[in-house]
C-alpha cells in the first residue's frame, strides 16, 4: 500500500458547521494559517441546517455558564454582524406563555433566572396576550424583546467568506480518520477527497455530533477528556398556509427542551418544534404520527389551529453531554489546561444556543490557543 502524502499546517479546524467557521474565521483573522476539515460534502449540512434558526437571548442558562454568558455575548455580535453584513435577520420578539395558573411560578422563576444572565422579560397578563397574540390561550406571559431569527445559511457564507478573505481554506470531504497528539504536533490521518497525513501546531475539534467519537479515538488524550455523548432528536413541522402571527411563542418549558414551539422562518411561514426524543443513532427520520403529540400541545395554547395543515419538515440532533434525567449540561470547550495537550480544543455539547453564540464561542476558543 503507497504511504499517504505528509502535509502541514499551522491550524486545523475539523468541522465547517457555524461554530468551525466562525472559530476558523477569528483565528485565521489573527494572523493564522488555518485548514478547515469539513467530512460532509458542503459546509453546514449537519446541526446547522437543523434547527430553528433563532438568535436566542439568553433566558434559561444557569447564572455564570457558558451558555448565559456566550449566549448573550454572541446574541449582541450576531446582530451587529448580521446588520454590518446584510445578513437576513429579524428581531421578531418572543412570548413565553402560561395556559394554566399552576405555570405562574416557573413563569416567575424564568423572568429572575433571565434577570440573573442580565436579560429584561417582561411580565404581561391574560389581556396583554390576547391583544398582542391573536388566538392564543394563556393566562399570563413573558415578552423577550430581544430574540429574533436569522438565515443561518448566509450567515455561514459569509463567514466563510471571511475565512478565505483572510487567507483560510475550506476543504470538503476530508474526514479524519484517526489522530494522535504528543507534546509537539497533532498528526491526523485524512480520507477522502485529500488523503494525507496532517502534521499541525494546533488542531479544534468542532465536529458537532462527531465530536465526541473524534475523541473517543484520539491517540494522546487523556480519559478525563473522552466524555459521553447523548442524542435528543427534534421533529419540525411546518404549518402551510396563512396564520396570525409575527412574534415566536414558546410554552413553558419541559425535560429536554423548551417545548414545542412556534418559530418563524424571514419569509413569515410558520413551523413548530422541536420535540424531544432520546435516540440511540445518528437519524433524521420525521415519523409523521408525532403529530398527534404536537396538536395536543399547540392547542393548549392555540385552541383553533387547524390539525389538518401541519406536515412534516425536518428533524434535528442535539449533542447532550447528560442523558435524559441528567438535567443542564453546559457547553463543554476543552483547552490544554484542562487536558493537558499542548495547541487542541475540543468543543463537546454545542446544541443551542450554539448558533446564537457561534461569535462568542469563535472568540473564547481564540483565547484558549
Amino acid at each position: 500500500m503507497a504511504q499517504l502524502e505528509k502535509l502541514q499546517a499551522d491550524t486545523v479546524v475539523i468541522g465547517a458547521g457555524v461554530v468551525g467557521l466562525a472559530i476558523a474565521r477569528a483565528l485565521a483573522i489573527q494572523g493564522r494559517e488555518v485548514l478547515v476539515l469539513e467530512a460532509g460534502d458542503h459546509f453546514g449540512e449537519g446541526i446547522s441546517s437543523r434547527n430553528s434558526e433563532v438568535i436566542h437571548a439568553g433566558i434559561y442558562y444557569p447564572q455564570g455558564s457558558l451558555k448565559a454568558r456566550l449566549c448573550v455575548q454572541g446574541r449582541d455580535q450576531l446582530y451587529g454582524y448580521c446588520q454590518k453584513r446584510l445578513i437576513g435577520h429579524r428581531k421578531t420578539g418572543k412570548w413565553i406563555v402560561a395556559t394554566r395558573r399552576s405555570q405562574m411560578s416557573k413563569l416567575e422563576s424564568i423572568q429572575v433566572q433571565a434577570r440573573l444572565n442580565g436579560v429584561a422579560l417582561a411580565m404581561e397578563g391574560a389581556d396583554a396576550v390576547k391583544k398582542y397574540l391573536p388566538g392564543v390561550s394563556a393566562c399570563a406571559a413573558l415578552y423577550s424583546p430581544e430574540t429574533g431569527i436569522v438565515d443561518s445559511h448566509g450567515l455561514m457564507v459569509s463567514l466563510l467568506a471571511d475565512l478565505e478573505c483572510a487567507g483560510g481554506q475550506l476543504v470538503r470531504r476530508a474526514p479524519v480518520e484517526a489522530a494522535r497528539s504528543d507534546d509537539t504536533a497533532h498528526r491526523l490521518t485524512v480520507g477522502g477527497s485529500m488523503p494525507c497525513e496532517l502534521l499541525a501546531r494546533c488542531v479544534i475539534n468542532a465536529a458537532g455530533l462527531g465530536a465526541v467519537p473524534l475523541a473517543e479515538n484520539w491517540e494522546g488524550l487523556p480519559d478525563a477528556g473522552r466524555p459521553e455523548q447523548w442524542f435528543a432528536r427534534g421533529v419540525y413541522f411546518s404549518y402551510n398556509g396563512r396564520h396570525p402571527f409575527s412574534t415566536l411563542i414558546y410554552p413553558v418549558p419541559e425535560p429536554g427542551g423548551l417545548g414545542v414551539h412556534l418559530t418563524l422562518d424571514l419569509a413569515g411561514q410558520a413551523r413548530f418544534g422541536p420535540d424531544v426524543e432520546w435516540i440511540s443513532a445518528e437519524d433524521y427520520t420525521v415519523n409523521p404520527a408525532r403529530v398527534k403529540a404536537f396538536v395536543e400541545g399547540i392547542r393548549q395554547w392555540w385552541p383553533e389551529m387547524d390539525a389538518s395543515r401541519l406536515q412534516p419538515a425536518y428533524a434535528g440532533i442535539r449533542p447532550k453531554l447528560t442523558g435524559p434525567d441528567g438535567g443542564f449540561s453546559d457547553f463543554r470547550i476543552d483547552g490544554p489546561e484542562d487536558h493537558g495537550v499542548p495547541g487542541m480544543v475540543n468543543l463537546f455539547g454545542i446544541e443551542s444556543p450554539g448558533l446564537t453564540s457561534c461569535l462568542a464561542i469563535a472568540d473564547y476558543v481564540a483565547a484558549r490557543v
